[in-house]
C-alpha cells in the first residue's frame, strides 16, 4: 500500500456506513460491527473476521461523535459483533503487511484517538460503554473492547480475549494494548506478559481473575445480561433523559491539489516548501444570548463548526499530505468576539451540548499536539490569538509575534495582541492532564502566576516575550528573514528525528496513559513494524498465513 494511493476521505455519515449498524434503544445504544469483508479502503486484501482498516474506524469514529451531539438521551453504548462466534480479529494483517511505516503509523494513531474519544464519553459525557464480548476478541479486537468502561465476554469454553501480536506476528500491542491492560485495568505485570505471549488467549474465569474483563455470562444467558447490565449502567449517568440532539450535518469543504478551504479554516498548501500554512477565522458576529440560542445554531455554532472543520483538516492533511512536514499557524479576526464565545460557553458548563462543544474542542487540540508536523505560530496584525485560538500559539513548537506593523503594508494597523482568556486556565487539558500553559511554565509557578495575572488583557509583542508566550518577537525589518530561516531549516532537517525531538519535549510533567500511548507511537513504536523481523521478506507479518515460520535476527538491541 502505498502512502501516494488516493486522498483518504474523512468525512462520512450513517446513511454510507458499511460496517457498522447503530440501534437506538431510549436510554441505550448498541453499536454492532459487521465488517464487509470486500469493504477495504484499498485493494488487495479481504476484512474477515472483523478485521479492520482505517476505513472502519473513520466509520466508527463517526458514530462516537454522533451518538454524542445527536442522541443525548443515549446513556449507554454497548458495542458488540454482528457476526457468530467472533468479536474482532482486530487490525488486518494483510493491510499491515502491504502498508508503508507512515501509514501504519497515522492507522494506529488515529484508532487510538478514537479510543480516548471512547474513553471520554464515558468520563465526559454520561456515556457509558460496555463492551460485549460474543466472540473471540483478539489483538487490535481486544484494545477496542479495552476502551469500554465495563467489558463482558461470553464464557462457552472457545471465545477468549488475546493479544497474539508478539508470538504470531513479531510485533508487539504497544500501541495501547498493553497500556490500557496495566495502567486502565491494573493487570499484574507477571501476569500481562504471560498473556501476551500466549496466542490463544484467555477465557472464562480467569480472564475475570486476572482483570482482563470484568465479568463472563454463559451463552444461554447472555441475550438477556447484556441489556440488563447497559440499563444498569444507564440509570447511573447524569446525562439528560429528555433532550434533544443536535444535527451534525455535512462539512463543506473545497479540496484542490494547492487548498482546502471551509467556511472558518483554510489551508494553503506549499508542496516544493513542504510545509501547510493553516488560517482559523475568528467568529463574524456576537454569540447567542442564551443557551438556548447555541442550541439553536447547533453544528452552526462557531466553536462547534470551527472544531469541525480544523478536526477535518488534521486528518486530511495528516494522511494525505504527509511531506508537508511543516505547518505554520495563524488567526484572523476579532479577539474580543473569539472571548466572547468563549465566555459563553464557560457559564453554560452544565448544559450537555455546551460540554460536548468544549470537549470536542479538546480534543481535537490533542490532536494537533500528537501530530507528527512541526508547528510554528505566526502572531501578525489581524490575529486574534485569544482564549481558545490561543492554544494554537501555545500548541506550537515555537511561536512568532511582530513587534509593531508591516510599515510597507500598513503603517496604520493595529500591532498584533495575544490574550490569555479562561478557557486556556483549564477547560482544555494535554493529554498529560496539564493546561498548555502549565506545561509551558512546568516548575516556574512565578512564571504562570504572572502569565494569569494578566489575564484578559491584550499583551503585545514585547510584553508576550517578556511573559514567555512567544518564542520570539522580531519587528518587521527582521521578520522577513527569521520566518524564512525558520521555515527553510525545518524544513531541511530529518523528518525522523524531528518526530522524535517533537514527540519526547510536548507532553512535559506526569505520564498519563495518552502520553504513553503517543509517546511511544510517534517515536520509536512502530520502529518495530518498520524492521525485519516484523516487515522484511523473511518477516512474521509477511509469513503469516503461509505455513511459513517467520526468520528472526535474533539480535537484542
Amino acid at each position: 500500500m502505498a502512502d501516494e494511493a488516493p486522498r483518504v476521505e474523512f468525512r462520512v455519515d450513517p446513511g454510507r456506513y458499511r460496517h457498522w449498524r447503530v440501534e437506538l434503544d431510549g436510554p441505550v445504544a448498541t453499536v454492532l460491527m459487521d465488517v464487509a469483508e470486500d469493504g477495504g479502503l484499498r485493494p488487495g486484501y479481504e476484512l474477515k473476521l472483523n478485521s479492520y482498516d482505517l476505513g472502519v474506524d473513520i466509520e466508527l469514529y463517526d458514530v462516537v461523535q454522533r451518538l454524542r451531539f445527536e442522541h443525548p438521551e443515549v446513556r449507554a453504548v454497548v458495542v458488540t459483533s454482528g457476526k457468530e462466534k467472533v468479536f474482532c480479529a482486530g487490525a488486518n494483517i494483510r493491510m499491515l503487511a502491504a502498508a508503508g511505516h507512515g501509514w501504519k503509523v497515522n492507522f494506529c494513531k488515529f484508532t487510538n484517538e478514537t479510543r480516548n474519544g471512547i474513553e471520554d464519553a464515558t468520563d465526559h459525557s454520561g456515556q457509558t460503554w460496555i463492551a460485549a464480548i460474543n466472540g473471540t476478541a483478539s489483538g487490535g479486537g481486544y484494545e477496542l473492547a479495552l476502551a469500554a468502561d465495563h467489558l463482558m465476554l461470553v464464557d462457552d469454553r472457545s471465545t477468549t480475549v488475546a493479544l497474539p501480536e508478539l508470538p504470531l506476528l513479531g510485533v508487539l500491542p504497544g500501541t495501547g494494548g498493553l497500556t490500557r491492560l496495566v495502567d486502565k485495568r491494573h493487570v499484574r505485570r507477571d501476569r500481562a506478559d504471560y498473556f501476551a505471549t500466549k496466542p490463544e488467549g484467555v477465557g472464562g474465569r480467569r480472564a475475570v481473575e486476572w482483570r482482563l474483563v470484568d465479568e463472563v455470562v454463559p451463552r444461554p444467558q447472555w441475550a438477556a445480561a447484556v441489556p440488563r447490565r447497559a440499563r444498569e449502567l444507564a440509570e447511573r449517568s447524569s446525562r439528560p433523559a429528555a433532550a434533544t440532539g443536535i444535527e451534525l450535518t455535512p462539512l463543506v469543504k473545497e479540496r484542490a491539489a494547492e487548498r482546502i478551504q471551509y467556511r472558518w479554516v483554510r489551508a494553503e498548501l506549499d508542496h516544493a516548501g513542504r510545509a501547510a500554512a493553516i488560517t482559523v477565522t475568528g467568529p463574524d458576529t456576537h454569540p447567542p444570548a442564551t443557551v438556548g440560542g447555541i442550541h439553536e445554531q447547533g453544528d452552526r455554532f462557531w466553536t462547534l463548526a470551527l472544531t469541525r472543520e480544523l478536526d477535518d483538516l488534521i486528518l486530511d492533511l495528516r494522511t494525505n499530505e504527509p511531506e508537508l512536514g511543516t505547518w505554520v499557524l495563524r488567526t484572523e479576526g476579532d479577539a474580543a468576539a473569539v472571548l466572547a464565545y468563549d465566555a459563553q460557553l464557560l457559564a453554560h458548563r452544565d448544559d450537555w451540548l455546551v460540554n460536548e462543544t468544549v470537549h470536542y474542542l479538546k480534543r481535537t487540540l490533542k490532536r494537533l499536539d500528537v501530530t507528527s508536523r512541526s508547528l510554528l505560530a505566526f502572531v501578525e496584525p489581524g490575529s486574534c490569538f485569544a482564549g481558545s485560538l490561543l492554544e494554537l500559539a501555545l500548541a506550537a513548537d515555537r511561536s512568532y509575534h511582530l513587534a509593531g506593523v508591516f510599515e510597507d503594508v500598513d503603517p496604520d494597523a493595529e500591532p498584533a495582541a495575544l490574550t490569555v482568556g479562561d478557557m486556556n486556565l483549564g477547560p482544555l487539558p494535554m493529554g498529560n492532564g496539564l493546561t498548555r500553559l502549565q506545561t509551558r511554565f512546568l516548575g516556574d509557578d512565578d512564571a504562570l502566576k504572572a502569565v494569569e495575572e494578566r489575564r484578559g488583557a491584550a499583551l503585545p509583542a514585547e510584553e508576550a516575550e517578556r511573559l514567555g508566550l512567544v518564542t520570539f518577537a522580531p519587528d518587521d525589518i527582521d521578520w522577513p528573514d527569521e520566518v524564512r530561516l525558520a521555515l527553510e531549516e525545518r524544513a531541511a532537517f530529518s523528518p525522523d528525528a524531528l518526530t522524535g525531538l517533537e514527540a519526547n519535549y510536548r507532553f512535559a510533567g506526569p505520564e498519563t496513559l495518552e502520553t504513553k500511548i503517543f509517546g511511544r507511537l510517534s517515536a520509536w513504536q512502530n520502529w518495530i513494524f518498520y524492521r525485519p523481523n516484523a516487515s522484511g521478506p523473511e518477516g512474521a507479518l509477511r509469513r503469516f498465513g503461509t505455513g511459513q515460520r517467520a526468520t528472526f535476527d535474533r539480535t537484542r538491541v
